[in-house]
């Protein structure tokens, strides 16, 4: 999982950071009305979104190069 975003560009990780942040939003109302398979996806979906946090702002920083 953690290798998938290592030689990502900056507009693919935005991209996918939007994407991530609606399938949590998503999995957020499945959790209160209850229809939820896998309780831990939420943990994860949360952990992707730090890490592409983490990836767009080394590109900002310069720390990252495209």
């Amino acid at each position: 999982m953690k290798d998938r975003f290592k030689e990502i560009s900056r507009a693919e990780a935005v991209a996918k950071l939007a994407e991530l942040k609606k399938d949590f939003l998503d999995l957020r109302f499945q959790m209160v009305v209850g229809h939820v398979e896998n309780p831990l996806q939420k943990r994860n979906l949360r952990r992707q979104i730090s890490r592409l946090n983490t990836i767009i702002s080394e590109f900002d920083r310069g720390q990252r190069k495209a």
